[in-house]
């Protein structure tokens, strides 16, 4: 995610959008909507899903329509970096406003209930036994104040480090479990004509989050969130050595020269063409695979232990995704039946066959691909849980510190001159 292409993005949200199912009515401004007869469509918006996965959401969609008759559900999906930015806080605000919604924990998440978007659901979902069909902590990160504010749909590893296999078996390398190891495995695939790693790093996030989980390492994750909530400088010494990791690849030669001008689904595709031996992204890697490369071999590792690093080295970077219930909207209960469908057992198979993951009990038992399901292991047993900037934060201050990571990875900057760039821009939102 990033707010410098706001102005782009903005102009683009229209066509970006994807209507299915129907017929839309007039309702209120200021995100109301009207549950009149003459309004019987529940309205939910989200980041695309795949076509796999959006056939999953469609059969959703005929079960909640079976069960309601004279409703109709209408899907909007949107682009991830315009949904992220721009597109779901315009949909929010303007008429025919969603009464239901995909949102990340965290900050995000918090400052949706602070501006009275997203409902308390709780009781209502413990009333219909929706929790009572979802494992152990299922629930984790979705509660503002002590109130259930969003119905869990996974909870995604915001970064790790992707390898290709046969490559790694063709030049005798293993997954390395220290920095020095990492830094090793990246000069012998440089010896080998082979660029280490590849990336898109033209929205800010991709990069963004590993270096987010570079830092945390380094500094400590006290550090990285006092930073990052503008109670210590992001251009202290202690952050520039840190930023200066990101130096080490640009000098180094180990990321493809691109990095910034080109999308992530542009870097994926260097990765699965071969044109380089890793990329650090998130879980949902595997989904793109399957439907971009399904030959394609592949594994990952989690951010080596970095030496003298303050922070906890088993950290993983990762976030709560799920469903809000816009709290401005008259079909509150309704938005919840269609919870409560969604939390079924089928659906939830649906969704694990189709690739995804999913913390319900019945999804669980279902059996997940191995890399998703190592990957919920990770998540699920992390002694340390590390908020991705642009999730966990203030979305100006984590575009401030991700165009930094980009400037330093770019060559564009030297680490101090991007991180004091940086404060100064954090400075003026204070």
């Amino acid at each position: 995610m990033r707010l410098s292409r706001l102005a782009s993005v903005v102009a683009a949200v229209g066509a970006a959008t994807l209507l299915l199912a129907g017929c839309s009515s007039s309702s209120g401004g200021g995100g109301e909507a009207s549950a009149s007869p003459s309004d019987q469509v529940l309205r939910i918006a989200m980041t695309e899903p795949g076509a796999d996965l959006e056939k999953v959401w469609q059969q959703v969609k005929t079960e909640y329509e079976a069960a309601h008759p004279g409703w109709t559900v209408q899907y909007n999906f949107q682009n991830d970096d315009i949904y992220s930015t721009v597109g779901l806080p315009s949909l929010l605000s303007g008429g025919n406003a969603p009464d239901i919604y995909f949102e990340w924990s965290g900050n995000r998440l918090q400052t949706r209930y602070a501006d009275g978007y997203a409902a308390s659901i709780g009781d209502q979902l413990k009333a219909k036994g929706v929790n009572d069909r979802y494992v152990d902590g299922a629930f984790g990160g979705t509660s503002v104040d002590g109130k259930t504010v969003m119905f869990p749909i996974g909870k995604d590893v915001s970064n790790v480090i992707w390898y290709n296999t046969d490559l790694f078996t063709k030049l005798g390398l293993t997954a390395p479990t220290t920095w020095a190891e990492l830094d090793a495995v990246n000069a012998k695939l440089k010896a080998a004509g082979v660029t280490p790693y590849a990336m898109g790093n033209k929205d800010l996030w991709p990069a963004g989050n590993w270096n987010g989980h570079v830092l945390s390492r380094i500094v400590g994750e006290q550090a990285y969130a006092d930073a990052l909530n503008m109670k210590s400088p992001l251009d202290s010494p202690e952050w520039v050595a840190a930023m200066d990791q990101m130096k080490k690849i640009h000098d180094s030669s180990w990321i493809n020269d691109s990095v910034n001008s080109v999308s992530d689904n542009e870097g994926y595709t260097l990765f699965f063409t071969g044109k380089a031996a890793m990329t650090p992204i998130g879980s949902w890697l595997v989904d793109v695979r399957n439907e971009q490369a399904p030959k394609f071999n592949m594994d990952w590792f989690n951010l080596p232990a970095i030496d003298g690093g303050k922070g906890n080295q088993q950290s993983v970077l990762g976030v709560s995704t799920g469903l809000v219930v816009n709290a401005k909207s008259a079909k509150i209960d309704q938005a919840v039946d269609y919870l409560d469908i969604l939390s079924g057992d089928d659906i939830q198979k649906a969704f694990v066959a189709a690739g995804s993951s999913s913390l319900s009990k019945a999804g669980a038992a279902t059996g997940l691909n191995p890399l998703s399901e190592r990957l919920l292991t990770l998540i699920e047993t992390a002694p340390e849980i590390v908020a991705p900037p642009d999730t966990g934060y203030n979305l100006k201050v984590a575009d401030a510190l991700n165009t930094a990571t980009s400037a330093v990875l770019g060559g564009a900057m030297s680490s101090q001159d991007a991180l004091t760039q940086a404060q100064q821009k954090i400075d003026a939102l204070k």
